[in-house]
């Protein structure tokens, strides 16, 4: 308390200073109207201005809670997609109307880790097992797909980024329906090649390659990326095919991890064939 009295009274003369200034501009203002106004004005801005950087700060403390529920909502909506619908036969006629059956469904999950400038690249999410999330699920992000399941534990997954070349996902080009496999070979976590697309297909810079959806693991649609590039080596059949991937694999936050909901009942089935 004796160190606060003496470093008052060491600016002791720079206090008074601030007191006399603060006296004078509280008197010009009470005696004059123009004045008076002019100081309303002034403090009714800065408190406006104090109170505008308080919500900023609060918006921002806020943005996880934010992106939370704008995932849930994504998934919602994904879940309610047509591309996650197969239509629904009757016994004896088939009915071409808005009746469908419900053949996927997502989970949203983020991402607590990743890598995108290693030789193979993965991501960790914070679902696992007991969130419903298993092996060999299809991941996408809100732009493009991201990968695969790998494994599981009970609360969190690990999943093959795109960013890999030990997995190759069965891609179509949009506008011709030709359909190749998605490789990654090229080094760069922007791009990807698409290959064992034949030369005679009339491929463009420009169109867009999506998932072909016959492997069971992303629906039929989602989108993969652009094409950028497309060329032929001479004695070759395939076109050599570089794209833009669609999802940003260096910031990826929230993704939505995809459920079959067939797949027990194809799995059962296909096991019952396998010969002992």
């Amino acid at each position: 308390m004796r160190d606060l009295f003496r470093f008052l009274y060491r600016i002791r003369n720079a206090l008074l200073f601030v007191v006399l200034i603060a006296l004078s501009f509280a008197l010009l203002s009470s005696g004059n109207a123009h004045h008076r106004a002019a100081a309303i004005s002034s403090s009714n801005e800065a408190v406006a201005t104090i109170f505008q950087w308080r919500k900023e700060i609060t918006d921002y403390a806020n943005l996880k809670e934010v992106n939370r529920r704008l995932a849930e909502e994504n998934a919602d909506w994904r879940n309610r997609h047509s591309s996650s619908y197969t239509p629904v036969e009757d016994l004896y006629v088939r009915i071409n109307d808005t009746i469908h059956r419900q053949e996927y469904s997502v989970i949203t999950a983020k991402v607590v880790n990743s890598t995108w400038h290693k030789q193979k690249n993965f991501l960790t999410l914070d679902k696992g097992a007991t969130g419903g999330v298993h092996a060999d699920m299809g991941v996408v992000g809100s732009d493009g797909i991201v990968g695969v399941v790998r494994e599981v534990s009970p609360h969190f997954a690990s999943v093959i980024s795109v960013l890999s070349p030990d997995i190759k996902h069965s891609v179509q080009v949009r506008r011709t329906g030709h359909f190749g496999l998605l490789y990654w070979n090229t080094n760069d976590p922007r791009t990807a090649s698409v290959i064992d697309i034949a030369k005679h297909a009339r491929v463009q810079v420009g169109d867009t390659v999506e998932t072909r959806g016959g492997d069971r693991i992303f629906p039929a649609g989602v989108l993969v990326g652009v094409v950028t590039e497309v060329n032929v080596q001479p004695g070759s059949n395939y076109h050599e095919i570089l794209i833009e991937l669609a999802e940003d694999m260096t910031r990826s936050t929230f993704v939505y991890v995809v459920k079959d909901l067939q797949r027990a009942e194809r799995d059962t089935l296909e096991q019952a064939h396998q010969v002992p």
